[in-house]
């Protein structure tokens, strides 16, 4: 059986050896900076509410019981303090390199650019983005964080929504073909962090046609058996060892 260190080393080499490098990040990716993830065994979906999470974080709940909504919202989803990791680290240095080409993720934190990324494709949109639902006024996180109950607009007093993804809502158009089309392009994809199981986000890995698929995540995904290079270990073991 393949040690870690020498799984870490062909990793190594494929990053050494790629010319378009793009990464594909799920939740597990920030949990070394505090966020908690959705599925692990401390995870969101693990934590006692009178809704389960994915009922909470849903479009109809958003509309019909909104201060039920932005109670967990603001409680649970606005880690305003998290700060980048060694993970989201390397990822804005091989770009800065010229050697990542983008960043696709269902994250929305916004660590990716706070850790100086600048091709990143959200596709669950971002918790820093804000805008009211009447006039369209932004509104910054942290107003979002500090509202009392309902935040509403100071212009018109509509309602304001975050610019996240809601299950029952569509994937934006334009951020999803530029995902894809980073995607095609990429001669080495390199997925971090995510069970792979939310679609329509999970569905853009079959797009890839390039040399090397890498999947590191410490738990089993649908796609294990397409990877080239399969590390199942926690980042902190791998990404740090890792030279840019």
């Amino acid at each position: 059986m393949t040690s870690l260190d020498e799984k870490i080393q062909e990793l190594q080499e494929i990053i050494d050896n790629a010319e378009r490098i793009v990464f594909f990040t799920g939740a597990g990716v920030s949990t070394d900076s505090g966020i908690p993830d959705f599925r692990s065994q401390d995870g969101l979906y693990h934590m006692q509410y009178d809704y389960p999470p994915e009922t909470i974080v849903s479009h109809s709940f958003f509309v019909n019981q909104t201060e039920e909504f932005y109670r967990f919202y603001k409680d649970k989803m606005l880690a305003l303090d998290a700060e980048p990791n060694y993970t989201h680290k390397l990822m804005a240095d091989l770009e800065a390199k010229g050697k990542c080409i983008g960043v696709v993720t269902q994250n929305i934190d916004g660590l990716h650019q706070k850790a100086g990324s600048k091709k990143v494709y959200e596709l669950h949109g971002s918790v820093l983005r804000n805008y009211c639902t009447k006039c369209g006024t932004f509104y910054d996180a942290k107003y979002i964080k500090e509202s009392e109950g309902i935040p509403r607009c100071e212009k018109c007093g509509g309602l304001i929504k975050p610019d996240v993804v809601l299950y029952e809502e569509g994937l934006n158009e334009e951020i999803l073909n530029g995902a894809l089309n980073a995607i095609e392009s990429a001669d080495v994809l390199i997925i971090l962090g995510t069970s792979l199981v939310v679609y329509p986000a999970a569905g853009l890995v079959r797009y890839f046609r390039g040399d090397k698929l890498v999947l590191i995540n410490r738990d089993v995904t649908p796609y294990d058996s397409n990877a080239d290079l399969l590390i199942q270990a926690s980042f902190s073991d791998v990404i740090p060892k890792l030279k840019v």
